[in-house]
């Protein structure tokens, strides 16, 4: 049902430069310095997504005035984390929650979590003296992804299975832990069967589902499901401190993901450090986002979508269709193609254009390639537009480069 006193993406947008100019007038409160001006870094118009190497979202003013304020004050980082971690675990529904550095620090925590919880001692060997630890964790071959690093930190060594069959023989004495990679667009054990068989043998389940909402309710949905662990990326789409992220499940595991990180020493999450400042801002932005309405949200999206595409109606050949993938970025994207043959530049040429003009404008990496996010389906002659970054007004300024872009290209 909806609130009043909610506001959608495009409201909280909206305000942001009024909300910003009120708290520069604070007695007191000295004026910001544009470092990147300073520096000389180029803002982009982020017509990609909520990538990390764009910086992935912009916190919305609620949260960046949490942020700010939890500068200004010291406490106690343990203390701090306790109840933060209370605090969001009543709100996820769930046993025990932790701010991470990130999701890929949540994996290494996590796996530290499972390969020594209860055994405290344990925590100073990894990741190089793991040889009276269980160290085995199972995953489907299909779900081998560029985060593997982040578990074979703590000194783990993957099992590849592929068939329901192979799964019941891979468990051994070794076994820890049983990884899901929740986006995966292959494998043939389901969310449910993979849960089944672990807690069968008594071995915990983690699903990395760190770019995977909205919806906002997969924020306890893979929790109720029965996985132990769960993370999610902080500076996606709950629009959080890109270096946090969530560590969601089971108290015993978050208790012992929690030794294993800062302020402890001799652990292997010692380096990855989460500063008040962004705890609160995780805090902060959980709060912000299970306080959106989905409905409003999304359409929101869809209009933006909407608009770039009825501004480029007139490039001849153009085709437009609104994909939303099913799980990772499940937002609409709009997906653009033409005859190249009649507009005479190529999908990854038009991005070098944007990416090099004024303003800078980053589009999808899935543009101009036959590989990109999970669920968006994309080749060689596909542009991909991610709405869902930008900023109010800004899909005018990306409809109008492109068009310029492609009908100077037309011959």
């Amino acid at each position: 049902m909806k609130s009043s006193t909610r506001r959608t993406f495009f409201g909280m947008g909206a305000a942001a430069p009024a909300l910003l100019a009120a708290a520069k007038t604070q007695p007191g409160q000295e004026a910001g310095i544009d470092y990147y001006d300073k520096l000389g870094v180029t803002k982009i118009i982020n017509a990609a997504g909520t990538y990390t190497m764009f910086t992935a979202s912009v916190m919305p003013p609620r949260v960046q005035a949490a942020v700010a304020l939890a500068a200004k004050h010291p406490v106690r980082l343990a203390e701090l984390q306790k109840k933060a971690g209370e605090y969001l675990a009543s709100k996820l529904k769930c046993e025990g929650a932790l701010v991470s550095a990130g999701a890929a620090s949540a994996l290494t925590l996590g796996t530290a979590a499972c390969m020594t919880v209860g055994n405290r001692a344990a925590m100073e060997l990894l990741p190089n003296d793991v040889q009276s630890l269980k160290n085995e964790v199972i995953i489907q071959k299909a779900h081998r992804y560029g985060y593997d690093h982040a578990i074979k930190n703590c000194g783990a060594r993957f099992i590849e299975v592929e068939t329901p069959a192979e799964y019941e023989r891979a468990f051994t004495d070794r076994t820890v832990m049983c990884h899901f990679f929740n986006a995966a667009e292959q494998g043939q054990i389901s969310r449910e069967n993979w849960i089944r068989v672990a807690h069968q043998h008594q071995v915990p389940c983690f699903n990395d589902a760190a770019a995977d909402v909205p919806p906002i309710s997969n924020l306890w949905a893979y929790t109720q499901m029965g996985f132990d662990l769960v993370t999610f990326s902080g500076g996606k789409g709950m629009r959080g401190p890109q270096n946090a992220g969530l560590l969601l499940g089971r108290k015993d595991l978050i208790e012992a993901a929690a030794l294993n990180n800062n302020p402890y020493d001799e652990t292997v999450g010692r380096g990855m450090k989460v500063a008040k400042e962004q705890i609160i801002g995780m805090v902060a932005a959980v709060d912000w986002f299970v306080g959106q309405n989905e409905e409003e949200m999304q359409a929101g999206f869809q209009r933006r979508a909407e608009r770039i595409a009825a501004m480029l109606k007139d490039v001849p050949t153009l085709k437009y269709e609104i994909v939303t993938p099913p799980a990772a970025n499940h937002v609409p994207h709009l997906i653009l193609r033409y005859d190249q043959s009649k507009v005479r530049k190529s999908p990854l040429a038009v991005a070098e254009e944007l990416r090099n003009g004024s303003p800078a404008i980053e589009l999808n990496p899935a543009t101009g390639r036959t590989s990109g996010s999970a669920g968006l389906v994309s080749d060689e002659n596909t542009i991909v537009v991610g709405v869902w970054m930008l900023e109010p007004g800004e899909e005018s300024i990306v409809a109008r480069r492109l068009h310029e872009v492609l009908t100077k290209a037309v011959g």
